[in-house]
């Protein structure tokens, strides 16, 4: 039972924290357009920041090294993981978002994922290289004595309050004028750009807050499994977060929540049930990936507005001669409220 148990609670955690990772991706696509290919580099990020700053300093001639080891309470090395995370996607907001669009911004968000992915695997005295961190020191390890089976519920209890609690604040900026003035900018930035409104503003804020989101996941990452390494946060995750929000819908918090469930947690855990073949260790693996990439390619040819769409605003007909005024007043809830330059 306690094995059963265990196994339940270590998939919710998963569950909600890939739940994190694509509401943090859709404030960036689904709400604003942004094309953020390396999502779960934030995530690599986030982790590694709260776990250099929780873990003791590297005892000489471990042969192990790492930057920091500040040996901080857990909730201020979760946050120092979710700001750094956030200082990221300002960093690369400010050489990306000011001139490219669309394709070209994928092109540097990408690349960026490729070089800070090198480096760190080969900066051995960053975040101890490719073998990574472990060890990291469990969130209120002081706090009381747990039980494995008692720790895993607690962090699953913890993980899902604050998955729920982002979602909330998610769905709070899709309904603000921020949110409108996003989705604006997603649609047409030019006619956004003629209303006097600051675009590249509006962007960075969804870049901002959507790689902190990313930054909790990576945060939550490494508390839970006290280890972190490249070979976590390679390319096929940040598939595996594109697909969950593509098949769920875009711009849609509870298809996010959807998308999800199936790509991360049913198709990852149910091929883990299929035979093994001794001959082709890796070849599950590649099934998995073959069975997301036909998700998708299925939602995108038949329903490319994912499971579920967002809902759009619908507006009551006026009179001919009213319909400037009607145009100016929802304007006036939107674009107007969100401040001057």
């Amino acid at each position: 039972m306690d094995i059963i148990l265990g196994y339940v609670t270590t998939i919710l955690v998963f569950f909600f924290t890939y739940n994190i990772f694509t509401l943090g991706l859709n404030i960036q696509f689904g709400y604003t357009g942004i094309l953020n290919f390396t999502v779960i580099t934030f995530m690599a990020i986030g982790g590694y920041v709260a776990g250099v700053l929780a873990m003791p300093k590297a005892a000489a001639g471990s042969g192990i090294y790492y930057i920091l080891g500040l040996n901080l309470p857990w909730p201020i090395a979760a946050l120092g993981g979710v700001l750094a995370a956030g200082l990221l996607g300002y960093l690369i907001g400010q050489i990306a978002l000011k001139r490219l669009r669309s394709d070209y911004l994928a092109i540097v968000t990408l690349a960026t994922g490729t070089l800070l992915y090198g480096l760190i695997g080969n900066g051995t005295s960053i975040f101890d290289g490719w073998q990574g961190l472990f060890n990291v020191p469990q969130p209120f390890a002081g706090f009381r004595t747990w039980t494995p089976l008692g720790y895993s519920i607690f962090f699953t209890i913890m993980t899902g309050v604050l998955f729920v609690l982002l979602w909330l604040f998610a769905n709070r900026i899709y309904k603000s004028p921020l949110g409108r003035v996003m989705r604006a900018v997603r649609d047409d930035q030019d006619v956004v750009e003629a209303f006097g409104k600051n675009t590249f503003k509006v962007r960075m804020t969804a870049m901002v807050i959507g790689s902190m989101y990313v930054g909790v996941g990576g945060v939550l990452t490494i508390a839970y499994i006290t280890a972190l390494s490249p070979a976590g946060w390679t390319t096929g995750e940040t598939f595996v977060v594109w697909a969950a929000l593509l098949v769920g819908g875009r711009g849609n918090n509870f298809g996010a929540i959807v998308g999800s469930f199936l790509v991360a947690v049913v198709f990852n855990e149910a091929t883990r049930y299929l035979p093994q073949i001794p001959a082709h260790p890796n070849l599950i693996p590649d099934i998995r990936y073959v069975l997301i990439g036909l998700a998708v390619i299925l939602s995108v040819y038949f329903r490319p507005q994912g499971m579920f769409p967002e809902k759009k605003n619908t507006f009551l007909e006026v009179p001919l001669g009213d319909s400037s005024k009607a145009i100016e007043e929802h304007l006036a809830g939107g674009l107007s409220k969100v401040g001057e330059q």
